[in-house]
């Protein structure tokens, strides 16, 4: 089966001061469609780097992205903008909802920039937010949710194109321990009844061992690999 995601040789390289800091350093990492993999590792060790460069936000100094087997690492970046919001879905950490828009507003504005009919947009969002929980909460702003709905309403914002891919980038640090759990579980449930490739990004040897397979980053370099569950 070919990769969804390959890095060959990927490096980022930052100018601090006019001196080089390599933030990644070589990376070679292959991801299966279907495969949830968390991208371990403590702060600075380069992971939210290697998340920017997957997610088409950002090109390597170095080396070749592929994405669906399409080299991403030269576009321009409104090629890379047109993929990402057709090929991934983002969960932050800090939920990214805007704050003058309903949670359904929020859930349909990818399908506006990409072209999806009004009436097709409602229902698709209306569905998502039911599906999560959040029938009754679809009029309400952000600041009207706890943290919790608000991470549910970004999780049905990322499906909203039904992209493949599905980067979440410390999705529980701002929640507690019971909300934290829920939102793995509903990316468990993406990947496993759905089929989503899900890239998990954080520091939490807990979080990180939902996965398939765990990559270990620091100073820039994988160190390690375990595998935690077989190919499906």
């Amino acid at each position: 089966m070919k990769p969804i995601i390959e890095l060959r040789n990927v490096w980022k390289t930052y100018k601090m001061g006019g001196t080089p800091v390599h933030a990644l350093q070589g990376i070679d990492l292959s991801v299966r469609p279907g495969e949830f993999l968390a991208i371990q590792g403590p702060s600075g060790s380069g992971k939210s780097t290697a998340m920017n460069l997957v997610g088409c936000l950002d090109v390597p100094t170095k080396g070749d992205i592929y994405l669906d087997g399409n080299n991403i690492s030269k576009l321009t970046e409104s090629d890379l903008a047109q993929i990402r919001g057709k090929k991934i879905g983002f969960i932050f950490q800090k939920f990214n909802l805007i704050e003058t828009l309903t949670a359904l507003e929020n859930v349909t504005l990818p399908m506006t920039f990409q072209g999806v009919p009004e009436q097709e947009r409602l229902k698709r969002a209306e569905k998502l937010l039911s599906q999560f929980g959040l029938g009754d909460r679809m009029d309400h702003k952000p600041n009207q949710l706890s943290g919790g709905q608000q991470q549910r309403v970004a999780i049905a914002r990322s499906l909203a194109i039904d992209p493949p891919v599905i980067l979440a980038d410390e999705p529980t640090g701002n929640l507690d321990s019971k909300t934290g759990r829920e939102v793995m579980e509903f990316l468990r449930e993406l990947n496993k009844h759905y089929g989503k490739t899900i890239v998990l990004v954080t520091h939490d040897d807990v979080l990180a061992h939902v996965a398939d397979r765990i990559e270990f980053l620091k100073d820039g370099k994988i160190t390690k690999t375990k595998t935690l569950r077989g190919a499906k």
